[in-house]
């Protein structure tokens, strides 16, 4: 007869679920080269991807204007669509850049950046539309906040970086080049 005071099942491996504490992976005193630079990086990265953003919804906004021309009025009744579209293309834009294997959007790609989980794995879609809104919901909030913490922490981390469990380094390639001696 077994014990029933002993938890044979606690003696089971769990699939899929860790309770261990993981480390951060990235470590900016023993490894500055990922964290060299990424703030004012990342501002460039996101002027070129507000432009993929904006860019759509623009030529969108001229077509509904031509679209309306040509049916006398009735095609500007689709004017009050841009603001869903805008945030469908938005949260779609970054869970499809942020989610592909590069972990990073085509702003941070062109500045050789990468978003990775705090514990260093890739960025996956949803991650990435939640990361999407809660850098637009702490932007309305607290616009100055946003970059500021930057400037208090080693990782420089934003607010929805915190929020949502991220943080943005210099690709490897990048990384192994500032690892070089000058």
């Amino acid at each position: 007869m077994t014990n029933p005071t002993s938890d044979t099942s606690s003696d089971l491996p769990r699939i899929g679920v860790s309770t261990a504490e993981r480390p951060h992976a990235y470590d900016p005193v023993t490894q500055p080269e990922y964290f060299d630079g990424v703030v004012s990086r990342r501002i460039v990265a996101f002027c070129v991807d507000a432009m993929m953003i904006i860019g759509p919804i623009v030529l969108l906004a001229l077509f509904i204007f031509v679209f309306g021309i040509v049916t006398l009025s009735l095609g500007w009744m689709l004017f009050p669509l841009l603001g869903p579209a805008f945030v469908i293309w938005a949260i779609t834009y970054n869970a499809i850049t942020l989610g592909s294997p590069a972990s990073a959007t085509l702003g941070m790609r062109l500045m050789d950046l990468e978003m990775r989980t705090w514990y260093g794995a890739p960025c996956y879609s949803l991650l990435g539309a939640v990361h999407a809104v809660c850098f637009w919901v702490s932007i309305s909030v607290g616009t100055p906040l946003v970059l500021v913490i930057a400037l208090f922490n080693d990782r420089r981390r934003l607010l929805h970086d915190f929020l949502v469990g991220t943080v943005v380094v210099n690709n490897e390639g990048r990384a192994a080049m500032l690892r070089r001696p000058r």
